[in-house]
């Protein structure tokens, strides 16, 4: 039985709890418009292939660019959208395939986001074709044992998390890993740290104090640099202006944001702009040179395309 489903050309995919179709593990393609919407309890893996995509989960909401991957908790109802020319692979999987994984090679997946080389993510298409036939535990194992290989770093700073067992430090960076996930999907306003906290399911004392041991630096030092980073990002990428911009960092005044911008960047948000201006002015002309290099592989782009016409 075909267990791979494809959402191309506008189709939006949606899986409710307590649907047959969903009590195993799932993988979904989705191509040019193609969405998915996972409101049942099973915990999702997405890789942005190609092009962009966007998610909006109850963690917040996050941009994909090609390389991208993010995973989300069982409870995260996820929503999930490409672009035109985009690209992207997931993977719902129910409880017996996580726990198969901690008893087969005592790894675990956890929340989070990060990026594939392009060797990566060629590895991760290969594996996830070689999953989607058949769709068992079985077949899904070999992507989810090079999935936690791609977490190793996130897997090497569970062990500094507070438990008294490996499964309870593992429990306990889970949430911790979710809780540092809501606020880069959030990175758009001011976060409270109790509302945090609150979704960690611990206290506000406890949670700062863990997650200034586990990523050194305290929950607000972290929110206030990402809100930082998005107030860069958007002055690089669009053509809002200042004002606006310091707006959808979550900054209450112009006179804040500037001042917490400079001692950031060490310098203005006006000059910050004009300076990626010119940058990227002078990266176009050094593409538009002879012997241009495309950003991806012909053989890696014929076989993400090839996987583009089986949603037809």
């Amino acid at each position: 039985m075909q267990q791979t489903i494809w959402a191309d050309r506008g189709r939006q995919l949606r899986f409710e709890a307590g649907d047959p179709t969903v009590s195993f593990n799932r993988c979904l393609g989705l191509a040019r418009l193609g969405g998915a919407a996972v409101p049942a309890p099973l915990f999702s893996v997405w890789i942005q292939l190609r092009g962009r995509g966007w998610v909006e989960a109850r963690e917040g909401r996050f941009d994909l660019d090609a390389g991208d991957w993010i995973m989300l908790e069982r409870d995260s109802s996820p929503q999930v959208q490409v672009g035109g020319r985009g690209l992207c692979i997931g993977l719902l999987l129910d409880t017996e395939a996580l726990a198969s994984l901690e008893a087969l090679a005592d790894v675990a997946l956890y929340v989070g986001r990060g990026h594939l080389s392009r060797s990566e993510r060629s590895a991760a298409l290969r594996l996830w074709r070689e999953a989607a036939p058949d769709g068992d535990v079985r077949s899904v194992r070999p992507l989810l044992l090079y999935l936690a290989s791609v977490q190793r770093e996130l897997a090497a700073r569970a062990q500094h998390c507070p438990g008294r067992s490996r499964g309870h430090k593992r429990q306990v960076f889970g949430r911790m890993q979710r809780a540092r996930l809501y606020l880069e999907g959030n990175s758009d306003r001011v976060v409270r740290i109790d509302e945090v906290a609150r979704l960690a399911n611990f206290s506000s004392w406890y949670f700062s104090k863990a997650f200034h041991v586990l990523y050194g630096e305290s929950p607000q030092a972290l929110a206030a640099r990402l809100r930082l980073e998005r107030a860069a990002m958007l002055l690089r990428s669009t053509s809002m202006m200042v004002g606006e911009v310091a707006a959808a960092s979550g900054f209450d005044n112009s006179c804040s944001f500037a001042r917490a911008f400079r001692a950031r960047y060490g310098v203005t948000a006006t000059r910050y702009r004009t300076g990626q201006d010119r940058q990227g002015k002078r990266a176009a002309a050094a593409r538009r040179g002879p012997g241009a290099v495309r950003n991806v592989p012909d053989a890696f782009n014929a076989s993400l395309t090839t996987s583009g016409e089986r949603t037809q």
